[in-house]
């Protein structure tokens, strides 16, 4: 036990140790986390004003975003101000623990909120008629808190797991974010292999989650093709297929990261799938959803038509 010390800091190495290139990816993340900010806020400042916007679909889109932008605000922010301000890849142990608790809550929040949204749609194609019933105002309340507080106990229960052990020197984290599966190389000989079952259990929450939105879309699509109107079958095609492809994303990244073995070496591999599930899901869902969505198009072209012409008078 001489190797184990007290954990004051943990240090991030980013995607580079030039400044120039730390530079570029400032950069870039910065860009990323305004699109996000900026469509995220728009969707949940929309979705709870507007009177035809108080549909089930958009009540569960109003928590995605939120979720969004919980989720890349912990992250990317600490990482634009190591890479571009302060030129310091430290991030204290309080710091670290809870960028992943936080992590954690709004991940495993979004997994039940979008099987939660893949039930709406269910709902919605394949039993129109009792839809407002199945999916009421307290129904759908009722799911969105029981998302949150899943997410909070899953998450209280990963980082106590994960903090309670020892980690022995160095304390290097290659990532630029304090990411669970990294942890798994810093714990002392002995405690990683209790603490596998932390990600183990994560995957099959994720692949529980994933497998009832599939067969939620199998019976979808099953009733879709059935349509006579060729138009009913488009409409729901672009409803459908962007949130499928956004959870197929989401979870095939997030599940794989999770099970790839930690290297001792920096990749640039798990450098990528990091971004793949902690950066590009909050800037791209608010481009997908507010896009495929006519009444939610509507309601921006009427926002930026009174901007427009309040700007030329």
């Amino acid at each position: 036990m001489s190797n184990v010390s007290m954990v004051m800091e943990f240090l991030l190495l980013g995607f580079s140790e030039v400044q120039e290139l730390q530079l570029v990816h400032a950069a870039l993340f910065l860009l990323f986390y305004l699109v996000a900010l900026t469509g995220n806020l728009l969707i949940v400042t929309i979705t709870a004003l507007d009177q035809h916007l108080h549909t089930p679909k958009d009540f569960f889109l109003r928590h995605l975003s939120l979720l969004d932008l919980c989720n890349i605000t912990t992250t990317v922010p600490k990482s634009i101000l190591n890479s571009s301000l302060t030129n310091s890849r430290s991030i204290s142990f309080q710091g670290c623990t809870t960028q992943v608790f936080l992590l954690i809550l709004f991940g495993g929040s979004e997994v039940f909120i979008l099987t939660a949204m893949s039930y709406d749609r269910y709902a919605a194609i394949c039993c129109p008629l009792r839809y407002d019933i199945i999916m009421n105002r307290e129904g759908c309340a009722k799911m969105a808190a029981a998302s949150w507080l899943s997410g909070s106990l899953y998450s209280l229960m990963h980082t106590a797991t994960t903090f309670s052990s020892h980690f022995c020197a160095p304390h290097i984290i290659h990532q630029f974010f304090c990411e669970l599966p990294q942890f798994l190389k810093l714990m002392c000989p002995g405690e990683a292999r209790a603490e596998v079952c932390v990600p183990v259990l994560s995957v099959i929450l994720c692949l529980g989650c994933f497998v009832f939105i599939l067969v939620s879309y199998v019976h979808i699509f099953l009733v879709v093709l059935k349509m006579p109107s060729t138009e009913g079958r488009t409409k729901a095609f672009s409803t459908c297929l962007p949130h499928l492809a956004v959870v197929t994303l989401y979870f095939f990244t997030s599940v794989f990261a999770n099970l790839k073995p930690p290297s001792s070496s920096p990749s640039t591999l798990d450098l990528l799938l990091s971004v793949f599930y902690t950066v590009l899901p909050p800037t791209l869902n608010p481009l997908i959803y507010s896009l495929r969505n006519q009444d939610m198009k509507a309601v921006l072209g009427k926002i930026f038509s009174v901007h427009f012409i309040s700007g030329v008078h």
